[in-house]
């Protein structure tokens, strides 16, 4: 490495740790970028983006997230590493995905050196344990304890959706679809899977997590496949057949792009009333505190979005070039913007659930929270309100306290799911818990502080 880019790495370090120590980023409020019509202010761009990190602490004894009145709140499962998503199938078991990042590329870029190392700090949530698998939790006697815990799936390849059609069980692990036989009750599968399908993989492989979601008669599957980059940085080669959603015939394995232009589609999920394909997407970063928000949106098939050439509709992103002028003309607005910087990565429609009626009739959407805005966004689960198969009204917070008082992150919400019972499952990726909020028989207290 020669000098000049080493004192390069170490300019970049010393900026990065100046942006964290509480500087003014001009955050405005986030709650102005919630909704159908967002505000959008004018965009900033950096050589490093002001950071901040909440350091992970971890639940201590006793210590839950926090609800309001009418709900409780209680851990289905404890010592996990790194649950990030959810399944229940039809029998009520619930399926934890536990998953590490692939091995990472060879980094160049001094930039890229400090954010990684800035970033670790988020996701620290203990490492020392067996992951990359698949546990089953079964609550047999129906009171919302687990009294079987086994080993359903293991030694996966970061793995992230899973989908059940019959008697396949698919899972996405970051670079294939994999299919194996599963019998209802089964508590292990031991036979071997067999590829469906390939899903862009490494060498980069920046964003690994492949959603996956079946379409209501079983014959398709959708995989949501992130970017490679933030803003196309490691070179448009590294952007094919990704920042989309794909969609693969079930029997044959053969896909095509459903639609493009997402950057970081997560949350695939059917709204039940119109039967539309729904995703939670990531935006870019490095824009500024309050752009881009990241959003909600149904899917329209053969619909662009507007990454990596613009946001939210025609706003340019002038960092692109050479632009494409012909894809912005036809970018589509998503439905519903959730603010700057929450990195949704969870999203459970809670149609049948149980939950008292404010919550029985729209979207749950869990937000791993901000890194690159001084005053932290994110770190809770929200409450969209439907109406008509659309959202109607102001997202409502609705499990928090992820946060300590210090801004340390005790947790950080990932995947959701409905359970059999109709209570809403939250998996807490750097807590290491698998969350189960139901409805209260009294007033929930909520957190300690």
């Amino acid at each position: 490495m020669s000098r000049n880019v080493r004192l390069g790495g170490l300019t970049l370090l010393c900026g990065a740790l100046l942006s964290l120590g509480g500087c003014d980023d001009g955050s405005g409020d986030p709650r102005a970028e919630i909704g159908p019509n967002p505000t959008l202010p004018p965009l900033q761009q950096y050589l490093v983006p002001p950071m901040h990190i909440a350091r992970v602490v971890g639940w201590k004894q006793g210590e839950t997230p926090s609800v309001p009145q009418g709900l409780k709140i209680e851990p289905l499962a404890t010592g996990l590493q790194h649950p990030r998503s959810l399944y229940v199938l039809p029998n009520g078991d619930v399926l934890v995905v536990e998953s590490k990042a692939p091995p990472a590329a060879a980094i160049k870029r001094p930039k890229d050196i400090v954010m990684g190392w800035i970033e670790s700090w988020a996701t620290s949530g203990g490492d020392t344990g067996p992951s990359n698998r698949i546990t089953l939790l079964r609550d047999s006697k129906g009171n919302g304890t687990p009294d079987v815990r086994s080993v359903f799936l293991d030694h996966l390849n970061s793995p992230f959706g899973v989908a059940l059609v019959g008697n396949d069980l698919y899972v996405a692990n970051t670079d294939a679809i994999v299919r194996y036989p599963y019998n209802t009750g089964d508590t292990k599968i031991t036979a071997p899977g067999t590829v469906l399908a390939p899903l862009p993989g490494g060498p980069i492989d920046h964003h690994w997590t492949k959603s996956l979601a079946a379409s209501p008669d079983g014959s398709l599957l959708y995989a949501g496949v992130g970017s490679n980059s933030n803003i196309t940085e490691n070179g448009i080669e590294a952007e094919k057949n990704r920042a989309d959603i794909l969609e693969v015939n079930r029997t044959t394995g053969r896909w095509r792009i459903f639609a493009s232009g997402l950057r970081n589609p997560n949350g695939l999920s059917f709204e039940p009333q119109s039967h539309a394909l729904w995703t939670v997407v990531n935006e870019r970063d490095e824009l500024g505190p309050d752009l881009v928000p990241d959003y909600m949106t149904s899917v329209k098939d053969g619909a662009f979005y507007g990454w990596p050439y613009s946001y939210f509709g025609q706003h340019l992103d002038p960092r692109v070039m050479p632009q494409r002028p012909d894809l912005v003309a036809k970018a589509i607005v998503p439905d519903y913007a959730l603010s700057s910087h929450v990195a949704p990565l969870g999203l459970a429609f809670s149609a049948g659930s149980s939950l008292p009626d404010a919550y029985r009739s729209g979207a749950f959407v869990g937000e791993h929270g901000s890194w690159d805005r001084q005053v932290l966004n994110g770190y809770k689960v929200v409450y969209v309100p439907f109406s008509d198969g659309k959202p109607n009204g102001m997202a409502q917070d609705v499990v928090t306290g992820f946060l300590n008082s210090d801004n340390q992150a005790r947790g950080r919400p990932v995947g959701l799911a409905i359970d059999k019972s109709g209570a809403l499952l939250i998996a807490d990726d750097v807590g290491n818990t698998v969350w189960r909020v139901s409805s209260a028989a009294k007033p929930n207290v909520n957190a300690s502080r």
